[in-house]
Protein backbone atom coordinates (compact mmCIF):
# COMPACT_ATOMS: atom_id res chain seq x y z
CA UNK A 1 0.00 0.00 0.00
CA UNK A 2 2.77 2.44 0.90
CA UNK A 3 4.62 1.69 -2.33
CA UNK A 4 1.41 2.31 -4.28
CA UNK A 5 1.01 5.72 -2.70
CA UNK A 6 4.58 6.72 -3.45
CA UNK A 7 4.23 5.54 -7.02
CA UNK A 8 1.10 7.59 -7.50
CA UNK A 9 2.81 10.65 -6.08
CA UNK A 10 5.76 10.16 -8.38
CA UNK A 11 3.45 9.98 -11.38
CA UNK A 12 1.53 13.08 -10.32
CA UNK A 13 -1.61 10.97 -9.80
CA UNK A 14 -2.02 10.66 -13.55
CA UNK A 15 -3.15 7.03 -13.40
CA UNK A 16 -6.66 5.78 -14.08
CA UNK A 17 -9.46 5.15 -11.61
CA UNK A 18 -9.94 1.56 -12.67
CA UNK A 19 -6.37 0.91 -13.77
CA UNK A 20 -7.58 0.37 -17.33
CA UNK A 21 -9.16 3.63 -18.48
CA UNK A 22 -12.55 1.93 -18.58
CA UNK A 23 -15.31 1.66 -16.03
CA UNK A 24 -16.55 -1.51 -14.36
CA UNK A 25 -18.68 -2.31 -17.42
CA UNK A 26 -15.67 -2.03 -19.74
CA UNK A 27 -16.92 1.19 -21.32
CA UNK A 28 -14.61 4.17 -21.61
CA UNK A 29 -16.03 6.89 -19.30
CA UNK A 30 -17.14 10.28 -20.53
CA UNK A 31 -15.49 13.00 -18.42
CA UNK A 32 -17.62 15.81 -17.04
CA UNK A 33 -16.84 18.96 -19.01
CA UNK A 34 -14.96 21.49 -16.87
CA UNK A 35 -16.15 25.05 -16.45
CA UNK A 36 -14.45 27.46 -18.88
CA UNK A 37 -11.11 28.94 -17.83
CA UNK A 38 -10.77 26.77 -14.72
CA UNK A 39 -7.81 24.49 -14.05
CA UNK A 40 -8.54 20.82 -13.43
CA UNK A 41 -6.15 18.91 -11.18
CA UNK A 42 -5.77 15.15 -10.82
CA UNK A 43 -6.48 13.49 -7.46
CA UNK A 44 -5.78 10.31 -5.52
CA UNK A 45 -8.19 8.29 -3.39
CA UNK A 46 -7.06 5.39 -1.19
CA UNK A 47 -9.46 2.44 -0.95
CA UNK A 48 -8.70 -0.07 1.82
CA UNK A 49 -10.77 -3.18 2.50
CA UNK A 50 -10.61 -5.21 5.70
CA UNK A 51 -12.21 -6.04 9.02
CA UNK A 52 -10.28 -3.80 11.44
CA UNK A 53 -11.42 -0.18 11.12
CA UNK A 54 -8.52 1.17 13.16
CA UNK A 55 -5.79 -0.35 11.00
CA UNK A 56 -7.75 0.25 7.77
CA UNK A 57 -7.98 3.96 8.57
CA UNK A 58 -4.26 4.24 9.27
CA UNK A 59 -3.43 2.30 6.09
CA UNK A 60 -5.66 4.57 4.01
CA UNK A 61 -4.02 7.71 5.44
CA UNK A 62 -0.55 6.27 4.82
CA UNK A 63 -1.49 5.38 1.24
CA UNK A 64 -2.04 9.04 0.34
CA UNK A 65 1.17 10.26 1.95
CA UNK A 66 0.56 9.93 5.68
CA UNK A 67 -0.89 12.42 8.14
CA UNK A 68 2.41 14.28 8.11
CA UNK A 69 1.54 15.46 4.61
CA UNK A 70 -1.64 17.03 6.01
CA UNK A 71 -0.88 18.22 9.54
CA UNK A 72 2.03 20.43 10.61
CA UNK A 73 3.56 20.63 14.08
CA UNK A 74 1.42 22.76 16.38
CA UNK A 75 -1.67 22.78 14.12
CA UNK A 76 -5.18 22.94 15.52
CA UNK A 77 -7.15 20.26 13.67
CA UNK A 78 -10.94 20.07 13.44
CA UNK A 79 -12.28 16.56 12.85
CA UNK A 80 -15.92 16.56 11.75
CA UNK A 81 -17.71 13.18 12.00
CA UNK A 82 -21.36 12.64 11.05
CA UNK A 83 -23.09 12.26 14.42
CA UNK A 84 -26.59 13.11 13.21
CA UNK A 85 -28.46 10.93 15.75
CA UNK A 86 -25.73 10.63 18.38
CA UNK A 87 -27.68 12.54 21.08
CA UNK A 88 -29.78 9.37 21.44
CA UNK A 89 -26.87 6.91 21.29
CA UNK A 90 -27.70 5.48 24.72
CA UNK A 91 -30.72 3.72 23.23
CA UNK A 92 -30.70 3.97 19.43
CA UNK A 93 -27.54 1.98 18.52
CA UNK A 94 -26.73 4.72 16.00
CA UNK A 95 -23.34 3.22 15.09
CA UNK A 96 -24.64 -0.31 14.56
CA UNK A 97 -27.52 0.79 12.30
CA UNK A 98 -25.33 2.97 10.08
CA UNK A 99 -26.43 6.45 11.06
CA UNK A 100 -23.15 7.70 12.58
CA UNK A 101 -19.41 7.53 11.85
CA UNK A 102 -17.66 4.78 13.79
CA UNK A 103 -15.52 5.85 16.78
CA UNK A 104 -12.74 3.45 15.70
CA UNK A 105 -12.15 5.48 12.53
CA UNK A 106 -12.38 8.87 14.24
CA UNK A 107 -9.92 8.01 17.00
CA UNK A 108 -7.43 6.39 14.61
CA UNK A 109 -7.39 9.59 12.57
CA UNK A 110 -7.09 11.70 15.73
CA UNK A 111 -4.08 9.73 16.92
CA UNK A 112 -2.43 10.07 13.54
CA UNK A 113 -2.86 13.85 13.88
CA UNK A 114 -1.11 13.78 17.26
CA UNK A 115 1.68 11.62 15.85
CA UNK A 116 2.17 14.25 13.15
CA UNK A 117 2.60 16.91 15.83
CA UNK A 118 -0.84 18.53 16.05
CA UNK A 119 -1.10 20.80 19.06
CA UNK A 120 -4.85 20.41 19.42
CA UNK A 121 -7.42 18.09 17.85
CA UNK A 122 -11.07 19.10 18.20
CA UNK A 123 -13.55 16.34 17.39
CA UNK A 124 -17.03 17.78 17.13
CA UNK A 125 -20.42 18.00 15.46
CA UNK A 126 -23.52 20.12 15.76
CA UNK A 127 -25.85 17.11 15.55
CA UNK A 128 -29.54 17.58 16.36
CA UNK A 129 -29.17 18.89 19.91
CA UNK A 130 -26.98 21.66 21.35
CA UNK A 131 -25.33 19.23 23.78
CA UNK A 132 -24.93 15.47 24.06
CA UNK A 133 -23.04 12.95 26.20
CA UNK A 134 -19.82 11.65 24.66
CA UNK A 135 -19.65 8.68 27.03
CA UNK A 136 -22.05 6.83 24.72
CA UNK A 137 -19.60 6.94 21.81
CA UNK A 138 -18.80 3.23 22.13
CA UNK A 139 -16.85 1.26 19.57
CA UNK A 140 -18.77 -1.44 17.71
CA UNK A 141 -17.48 -4.13 20.07
CA UNK A 142 -18.47 -2.06 23.11
CA UNK A 143 -15.02 -2.35 24.67
CA UNK A 144 -14.24 1.37 24.92
CA UNK A 145 -15.54 4.80 24.01
CA UNK A 146 -14.16 8.07 22.69
CA UNK A 147 -13.94 9.63 26.16
CA UNK A 148 -11.65 6.84 27.34
CA UNK A 149 -9.60 6.91 24.16
CA UNK A 150 -9.19 10.69 24.22
CA UNK A 151 -7.93 10.45 27.82
CA UNK A 152 -5.50 7.69 26.85
CA UNK A 153 -4.10 9.65 23.92
CA UNK A 154 -3.90 12.89 25.91
CA UNK A 155 -1.68 11.09 28.39
CA UNK A 156 0.58 9.80 25.64
CA UNK A 157 1.14 12.81 23.36
CA UNK A 158 2.00 16.48 23.85
CA UNK A 159 -0.96 17.51 21.70
CA UNK A 160 -4.45 17.22 23.19
CA UNK A 161 -7.81 15.94 21.96
CA UNK A 162 -11.09 17.55 22.96
CA UNK A 163 -14.62 16.33 22.26
CA UNK A 164 -16.89 19.22 21.36
CA UNK A 165 -20.61 19.91 21.05
CA UNK A 166 -20.13 22.62 18.45
CA UNK A 167 -23.25 24.63 19.21
CA UNK A 168 -22.02 25.29 22.75
CA UNK A 169 -18.27 24.76 22.72
CA UNK A 170 -17.61 26.58 19.43
CA UNK A 171 -20.71 28.74 18.83
CA UNK A 172 -21.89 29.38 15.30
CA UNK A 173 -21.03 33.06 15.03
CA UNK A 174 -18.54 32.84 12.16
CA UNK A 175 -19.98 34.18 8.89
CA UNK A 176 -19.00 32.81 5.50
CA UNK A 177 -20.11 34.05 2.06
CA UNK A 178 -22.91 32.06 0.44
CA UNK A 179 -24.50 31.73 -2.98
CA UNK A 180 -27.81 30.92 -1.31
CA UNK A 181 -30.55 33.47 -0.65
CA UNK A 182 -28.99 33.99 2.81
CA UNK A 183 -25.94 35.69 1.19
CA UNK A 184 -23.91 34.56 4.19
CA UNK A 185 -24.12 31.54 6.45
CA UNK A 186 -23.15 31.23 10.11
CA UNK A 187 -21.01 28.25 11.00
CA UNK A 188 -19.18 27.06 14.10
CA UNK A 189 -16.29 29.35 14.93
CA UNK A 190 -13.98 26.34 14.88
CA UNK A 191 -13.68 27.38 11.24
CA UNK A 192 -11.93 30.56 12.32
CA UNK A 193 -9.66 28.67 14.70
CA UNK A 194 -8.70 25.46 12.89
CA UNK A 195 -5.55 25.24 10.81
CA UNK A 196 -6.71 21.97 9.24
CA UNK A 197 -10.14 20.38 8.70
CA UNK A 198 -10.84 16.66 8.36
CA UNK A 199 -14.23 15.33 7.27
CA UNK A 200 -15.12 11.78 8.39
CA UNK A 201 -18.65 10.89 7.24
CA UNK A 202 -20.40 7.54 7.10
CA UNK A 203 -21.65 6.47 3.67
CA UNK A 204 -25.36 7.23 3.30
CA UNK A 205 -27.94 8.14 0.70
CA UNK A 206 -30.15 11.13 1.50
CA UNK A 207 -33.74 11.94 0.58
CA UNK A 208 -33.03 15.68 0.15
CA UNK A 209 -29.48 15.77 -1.25
CA UNK A 210 -29.11 12.32 -2.89
CA UNK A 211 -25.92 11.48 -0.98
CA UNK A 212 -24.55 12.27 2.47
CA UNK A 213 -20.75 12.04 2.30
CA UNK A 214 -17.71 14.27 2.89
CA UNK A 215 -19.26 17.53 1.70
CA UNK A 216 -22.81 17.08 2.99
CA UNK A 217 -21.23 16.32 6.38
CA UNK A 218 -20.70 20.05 6.92
CA UNK A 219 -24.38 20.83 7.37
CA UNK A 220 -23.57 19.79 10.93
CA UNK A 221 -21.39 22.89 11.32
CA UNK A 222 -24.24 25.32 10.54
CA UNK A 223 -26.04 27.18 13.31
CA UNK A 224 -29.05 25.34 14.77
CA UNK A 225 -30.38 28.57 16.25
CA UNK A 226 -30.45 30.37 12.90
CA UNK A 227 -31.31 27.54 10.51
CA UNK A 228 -32.99 24.86 12.61
CA UNK A 229 -36.41 24.36 14.18
CA UNK A 230 -37.23 22.81 17.55
CA UNK A 231 -39.88 20.16 16.96
CA UNK A 232 -42.35 18.43 19.30
CA UNK A 233 -40.61 20.00 22.31
CA UNK A 234 -38.08 17.24 21.80
CA UNK A 235 -35.34 17.81 19.23
CA UNK A 236 -33.91 20.21 16.67
CA UNK A 237 -34.41 19.70 12.96
CA UNK A 238 -31.01 21.00 11.91
CA UNK A 239 -30.95 23.12 8.78
CA UNK A 240 -34.70 23.08 8.20
CA UNK A 241 -34.65 26.81 7.39
CA UNK A 242 -32.11 26.24 4.63
CA UNK A 243 -33.88 25.97 1.27
CA UNK A 244 -34.73 22.28 0.69
CA UNK A 245 -36.99 22.86 -2.31
CA UNK A 246 -34.51 21.23 -4.66
CA UNK A 247 -31.37 19.13 -4.53
CA UNK A 248 -29.45 22.08 -5.94
CA UNK A 249 -30.73 24.45 -3.26
CA UNK A 250 -29.73 22.35 -0.26
CA UNK A 251 -26.47 21.33 -1.92
CA UNK A 252 -25.46 24.95 -2.43
CA UNK A 253 -25.52 25.57 1.33
CA UNK A 254 -23.06 22.85 2.29
CA UNK A 255 -20.94 23.45 -0.80
CA UNK A 256 -20.53 27.03 0.39
CA UNK A 257 -19.26 25.74 3.74
CA UNK A 258 -16.77 23.49 1.93
CA UNK A 259 -15.66 26.38 -0.28
CA UNK A 260 -15.10 28.64 2.75
CA UNK A 261 -12.55 26.24 4.25
CA UNK A 262 -11.68 23.30 2.06
CA UNK A 263 -11.24 20.02 3.98
CA UNK A 264 -7.61 18.99 4.06
CA UNK A 265 -8.51 15.30 4.35
CA UNK A 266 -11.65 13.25 3.87
CA UNK A 267 -12.10 9.73 5.24
CA UNK A 268 -15.31 7.88 4.35
CA UNK A 269 -16.66 5.12 6.58
CA UNK A 270 -17.98 2.24 4.47
CA UNK A 271 -18.47 -0.23 7.32
CA UNK A 272 -22.14 0.08 8.23
CA UNK A 273 -24.08 2.80 6.42
CA UNK A 274 -27.54 3.59 5.07
CA UNK A 275 -29.20 3.15 1.70
CA UNK A 276 -32.55 4.44 0.49
CA UNK A 277 -34.18 7.38 2.23
CA UNK A 278 -31.49 8.41 4.71
CA UNK A 279 -30.02 10.18 6.60
CA UNK A 280 -31.53 8.06 9.38
CA UNK A 281 -33.58 4.92 9.75
CA UNK A 282 -36.38 7.13 11.07
CA UNK A 283 -36.41 8.95 7.73
CA UNK A 284 -36.66 5.63 5.88
CA UNK A 285 -33.02 4.65 5.45
CA UNK A 286 -32.08 0.96 5.48
CA UNK A 287 -28.98 -0.36 7.22
CA UNK A 288 -26.19 -1.66 4.97
CA UNK A 289 -23.41 -3.78 6.44
CA UNK A 290 -20.81 -3.54 3.69
CA UNK A 291 -19.35 -6.91 4.71
CA UNK A 292 -22.50 -8.48 3.33
CA UNK A 293 -21.86 -6.91 -0.08
CA UNK A 294 -18.09 -6.79 -0.48
CA UNK A 295 -17.06 -9.51 1.95
CA UNK A 296 -15.27 -6.90 4.08
CA UNK A 297 -15.57 -3.30 5.16
CA UNK A 298 -14.14 -0.38 3.18
CA UNK A 299 -12.45 2.91 4.07
CA UNK A 300 -11.76 5.66 1.52
CA UNK A 301 -9.35 8.55 2.07
CA UNK A 302 -8.31 11.53 -0.04
CA UNK A 303 -6.87 15.03 0.18
CA UNK A 304 -9.56 15.97 -2.38
CA UNK A 305 -13.02 15.95 -0.78
CA UNK A 306 -14.83 15.95 -4.11
CA UNK A 307 -12.76 13.04 -5.43
CA UNK A 308 -13.45 11.09 -2.24
CA UNK A 309 -17.20 11.67 -2.57
CA UNK A 310 -17.07 10.82 -6.26
CA UNK A 311 -15.34 7.47 -5.72
CA UNK A 312 -17.83 6.78 -2.92
CA UNK A 313 -20.71 7.52 -5.29
CA UNK A 314 -19.27 5.15 -7.88
CA UNK A 315 -18.75 2.50 -5.19
CA UNK A 316 -22.47 2.91 -4.41
CA UNK A 317 -23.22 2.38 -8.14
CA UNK A 318 -24.55 5.93 -8.57
CA UNK A 319 -24.05 7.81 -11.83
CA UNK A 320 -21.81 10.78 -11.06
CA UNK A 321 -23.25 13.14 -13.74
CA UNK A 322 -26.67 12.75 -12.07
CA UNK A 323 -25.47 13.69 -8.57
CA UNK A 324 -26.02 17.44 -8.22
CA UNK A 325 -23.62 18.08 -5.35
CA UNK A 326 -20.79 16.47 -7.31
CA UNK A 327 -21.31 18.36 -10.56
CA UNK A 328 -21.99 21.61 -8.71
CA UNK A 329 -18.88 21.16 -6.57
CA UNK A 330 -16.82 20.51 -9.69
CA UNK A 331 -18.13 23.64 -11.36
CA UNK A 332 -17.21 25.58 -8.19
CA UNK A 333 -13.66 24.25 -8.43
CA UNK A 334 -13.86 22.24 -5.21
CA UNK A 335 -12.11 19.17 -6.57
CA UNK A 336 -12.07 16.41 -9.14
CA UNK A 337 -14.85 14.15 -10.46
CA UNK A 338 -13.45 12.98 -13.81
CA UNK A 339 -12.89 9.25 -13.67
CA UNK A 340 -9.74 9.43 -15.80
CA UNK A 341 -8.20 11.98 -13.42
CA UNK A 342 -8.77 10.11 -10.16
CA UNK A 343 -6.21 7.48 -9.16
CA UNK A 344 -7.63 4.83 -6.83
CA UNK A 345 -4.85 3.38 -4.68
CA UNK A 346 -5.16 -0.07 -3.14
CA UNK A 347 -8.28 -1.46 -4.83
CA UNK A 348 -9.78 -1.41 -8.29
CA UNK A 349 -13.09 0.39 -8.70
CA UNK A 350 -14.69 -2.83 -9.92
CA UNK A 351 -13.75 -4.52 -6.63
CA UNK A 352 -15.42 -1.94 -4.41
CA UNK A 353 -18.63 -1.36 -6.37
CA UNK A 354 -21.80 -2.72 -4.81
CA UNK A 355 -25.56 -2.42 -5.00
CA UNK A 356 -26.75 0.56 -2.95
CA UNK A 357 -30.37 1.66 -3.21
CA UNK A 358 -30.73 5.37 -4.08
CA UNK A 359 -32.96 7.73 -2.16
CA UNK A 360 -36.42 8.56 -3.44
CA UNK A 361 -36.23 12.33 -3.42
CA UNK A 362 -38.62 14.32 -1.25
CA UNK A 363 -37.87 17.48 -3.25
CA UNK A 364 -37.17 18.57 -6.82
CA UNK A 365 -34.07 17.27 -8.58
CA UNK A 366 -33.46 20.64 -10.24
Amino acid sequence: MKMGAQGALALGFCGLATGSGRNASGIAPTPHAPSPNRAVHPAAVAAVKGNNLDSMTRDAIEAIGGMGSVVNKGDTVFIKPNFVTFPWARTNRCFHIGECTKPEIIMAAAEECLKAGAGKVVIGDGSQMPTYDWKYSYTLDGSTNMVEQAARLNGRYDGKISLACLEVDYPCDYAIPSRTAHDKLYVSNIYAIADKVISIPVAKTHRWSQLSLGMKNFVGALSIQKYGAFLKNSYWDRGSKIDHSSVSAISQAFLDVVAAKRPDLTIIDFSIGLEGNGPSTGAGGKTVDVKNRLGSWLVLASRDVLAADTVAARAMSHQVPKIKQLTMGYDMGLGQIDELSIEIIGERLADIQMDWAPAVLANSYA
